[in-house]
């Protein structure tokens, strides 16, 4: 496995953590800044995944 898929996975749990955390308390910068760490996390993981097609895993 591709060290840019567990990056990624990590970089969506920390996203879905602040999306839920600026959800519960209101704050709309820290549910964005949540949604954003998300989406990279998803770009960061695909790359990894391409890695892993390359490579043949």
């Amino acid at each position: 496995m591709d060290k840019d898929r567990i990056n990624g996975s990590a970089e969506q749990a920390k996203g879905a953590v602040k999306e839920t955390a600026g959800k519960l308390f209101g704050d709309k910068k820290l549910e964005t800044e949540g949604k954003t760490d998300k989406a990279a996390g998803r770009v960061q993981n695909a790359v990894g995944g391409l890695k892993d097609a390359v490579r043949g895993k």
